[in-house]
């Protein structure tokens, strides 16, 4: 039986400081339509530009995960995102007043609290996951980082660290399933050294940071005196070391917290990949760098096995959607602007055209006549045109419209395109088509090889009457 996707019922809030900037910030999750994902609102920035929860946007992983993306930034995200993941939530947009999220209490537990207050609801699409094929190594030699992901018809992880230090020692934390996170992980709170305390504090590096929100383990001797002026920068009347070795502002929720946070950070740096996983996550001395770095590689590896099955095995014989005079019924483009042949497949989330690239084209002429490759904007062209027949087929009248393109992101031209080439070209809505304007991501190849790729954003306008 298929999984289907979810989202929250209701939108919901919770306020309180980011730890680093020390801004108050409220923080309002909204429920998204499918295949939305995760991503972050900056609403108190002119035009609320919108963040996605993709790896290819880290900007930071020094303390914490930053993203970034048409021109904002959100900090601290990995304990909101290992909530959504550990609710088992696909669509979520997330409104923020800030540059960052709230710390709370250093856990993921008041984020689930607040998300599972919202409830849940099942969504018609089906959650796609991606089953990690073999096993995928990471390793910092330097830093004795490993990682490896491993196939599993389920989401477990495994965390081990270990700092050398004789208050921490070696400590491990794991769960078995998605399901066990709640009661296993979610409430387990940050920590750092009280070495770092004192270095971030003399740099006013979290200036939203309260005593209450970290567990701060004590790695030196410390004298009286030094705990007095910690009570007194904490506004607190008396500040001890407990018997675990930490400071006893706290109480631990687990004797081996520290090892479960490491495992929470994981969940929600690997959110970022995009797309609910499946397998075994195994890692040794994990941090935020290492994640990120993880989880890039798992996403190019999703992508490249995506882009094998975008492959259209192109049968000359085989009636095409349409043919070139019906393409000309629907798009303005006349020749030599007209680079679009045949439209080989359409549904209402994707489409595939081809071009064939022949010596006779007219900028052949005078783009390296004597070592022919067709221009990459022309490339671009091509598969703009394909994606406009997508956004057309959405009208009832094609002809009376114009596809405007307002946007052309992350373009990549990856080998040359050459006469004699039989270009085919696939574009896939991201994102349902509203008001109009659809977002695309399209790839070119030649065969089985990407030449081109980009991602789109266009807006059909009506230029005449019907």
């Amino acid at each position: 039986m298929n999984v289907k996707q979810r989202t929250i019922k209701t939108a919901v809030s919770v306020s309180g400081t980011g730890l680093h900037t020390g801004e108050n910030v409220t923080m309002t999750f909204h429920p998204a339509p499918e295949n939305h994902g995760f991503k972050f609102r900056r609403v108190d920035l002119e035009g609320a530009p919108i963040i996605d929860a993709d790896v290819d946007n880290v900007t930071d992983t020094s303390r914490g995960t930053t993203i970034t993306q048409n021109g904002a930034s959100v900090s601290t995200v990995e304990h909101v995102l290992a909530a959504l993941v550990g609710c088992e939530l696909d669509n979520v947009l997330i409104d923020l007043n800030g540059p960052e999220t709230p710390i709370m209490d250093g856990s993921s537990m008041p984020f689930v609290d607040t998300i599972t207050e919202a409830g849940y609801e099942e969504q018609e699409a089906d959650r796609e996951y991606y089953h990690i094929p073999y096993n995928i190594h990471y390793s910092e030699p330097d830093r004795k980082v490993d990682m490896v992901a491993m196939p599993l018809d389920d989401y477990r992880f495994t965390c081990m660290v270990d700092y050398n230090s004789p208050v921490l020692g070696s400590q491990h934390a794991s769960i078995s399933t998605m399901s066990e996170f709640k009661k296993e992980i979610a409430s387990c709170r940050t920590f750092c050294f009280l070495h770092e305390l004192e270095m971030l504090l003399a740099h006013d590096l979290i200036k939203g940071g309260d005593i209450n929100n970290a567990i701060v383990v004590v790695d030196k001797t410390i004298d009286k005196e030094e705990l007095a002026k910690l009570a007194k920068l904490f506004n607190r009347e008396d500040i001890d070391v407990a018997p675990q070795g930490i400071l006893n502002n706290i109480e631990l929720r687990h004797q081996n917290e520290p090892a479960r946070h490491k495992l929470l950070d994981m969940i929600g740096d690997l959110a970022l990949v995009g797309v609910p996983l499946r397998g075994h996550i195994m890692a040794a001395r994990p941090g935020h760098a290492a994640n990120v770095a993880f989880a890039k590689k798992i996403k190019a590896l999703i992508k490249k096995e995506r882009s094998r099955k975008h492959v259209k095995v192109y049968n000359p014989h085989m009636k095409p959607v349409y043919d070139t005079v019906q393409i000309m019924n629907i798009l303005p483009h006349r020749p030599p602007m007209l680079l679009v042949d045949k439209i080989l497949e359409l549904t209402k989330t994707h489409v595939v055209g081809l071009k064939a690239v022949t010596m006779n084209e007219p900028f052949f002429v005078g783009h390296f006549p004597g070592a022919p490759v067709m221009p990459g904007v022309l490339q671009i062209e091509a598969m703009a045109q394909t994606g406009g027949i997508l956004v057309l087929n959405t009208v009832p009248d094609p002809e009376n419209w114009l596809t405007l393109f307002l946007k052309i992101e992350n373009a990549r031209f990856k080998d040359k395109v050459l006469p004699g080439d039989t270009l085919i070209f696939r574009c896939d809505l991201v994102a349902p088509i509203r008001r109009g304007i659809a977002q695309m991501k399209g790839i070119g190849m030649v065969g089985e090889k990407v030449v081109v790729e980009a991602e789109l954003m266009a807006q059909i306008v009506k230029y005449k009457e019907s």
